[in-house]
């Protein structure tokens, strides 16, 4: 009988220790996909993280997520950890255009393929990174201008809340808002100062804009909606009205601006899709699979308004 439980005892440890080698072989296989973000303090960024990982567990992939904290620095250091983990493919997020060169150069030397998300870094795609996801920030900008002219006929004294500075989104919907105001001399931007894509920072700059220049403002464009949704306080605080003395209208599409929109604080906002997760996720594939990836894939915005904003808000991040 002993000898029995002993030779049951053995084919048990036996069959352990093969289970745990298959699990520890299929751990090895995993294809995993490291992801720097720039930081998680605002619901863009956070939505943009989370589309990720649903998508990473609905495909059965692993996702590994690291915090740039709103660092360039940090985001270099970020990178040469997951290439450091031997992750499979890097998704990236750049803080600012400049500044990642020795990230990319780094990934590259190990071999590992990386996507830029949502904002482009200096390189070459197909060389320096395979591809960047990105909307169309140029166009962001001119859509905002379009609507103000539209809505002022034409004439309006602006002030400009900027997003993070040296960031191809900030310089590209600010460029693309000065293209749209060009062909009205009488829509002047009259204080441009960068809140540096914060709503805390966003009212504080707009705080100080408000008690110099008052009543001389009839609109804002911010770069982003967190941005505009803090001037509004502001402007509030300061005694002038949003959608009444102020016109506001902003970028990306937020739960909170789409609420504003339906109180009538902002007047609208360009979406700026942070799920990103699905596209992401079909690129790699494709990359897999050996298929050509575009060295530019531009993701589809919508806008909104009074006429569409109050039905959005459940869905909105």
């Amino acid at each position: 009988m002993r000898c029995f439980l002993t030779r049951a005892r053995a084919a048990f440890f036996l069959v352990s220790l093969l289970a745990a080698a298959a699990c520890a072989r299929e751990k090895s296989n995993a294809f995993v996909v490291g992801f720097s973000q720039m930081e998680s303090d605002n619901p863009w960024r956070l939505a943009e993280t989370k589309s990720l990982k649903d998508e990473a567990a609905k495909r059965g992939m692993t996702l590994v997520v690291t915090d740039a904290q709103g660092q360039t620095a940090k985001q270099v250091s970020d990178v040469e950890d997951l290439i450091a983990r031997k992750v499979n493919v890097i998704l990236l997020a750049p803080r600012t255009f400049d500044g990642l060169a020795p990230a990319l150069a780094a990934a590259k030397a190990a071999k590992i393929p990386v996507i830029l998300l949502d904002r482009m870094a200096a390189g070459t795609p197909g060389v320096d990174y395979l591809t960047v996801l990105v909307s169309d920030q140029k166009s962001e900008g001119r859509r905002a201008a379009d609507w103000l002219a539209a809505q002022t006929r034409g004439k309006a004294s602006i002030v400009e809340l900027s997003g993070t500075p040296g960031s191809s989104a900030a310089d590209d919907r600010a460029a693309g808002f000065r293209e749209g105001l060009a062909q009205f001399p009488d829509m002047k931007i009259i204080a441009s100062q960068t809140g540096n894509f914060s709503r805390a920072t966003g009212q504080s700059v707009m705080q100080n804009i408000a008690q110099s220049l008052g009543k001389k403002i009839t609109a804002v464009f911010a770069h982003n909606d967190e941005m505009a949704v803090g001037g509004i306080q502001a402007m509030i605080a300061a005694g002038l009205k949003p959608g009444t003395d102020v016109l506001v209208v902003s970028v990306d599409g937020e739960r909170a601006a789409l609420e504003a929109i339906d109180r009538g604080e902002i007047g609208a906002t360009v979406e700026c899709n942070p799920k990103y997760g699905p596209l992401a996720f079909d690129t790699i594939e494709k990359f897999r699979k050996g298929e050509a990836i575009p060295p530019k894939i531009i993701v589809p915005d919508r806008f909104f308004d009074k006429t569409n904003a109050k039905q959005s808000i459940a869905d909105a991040y």
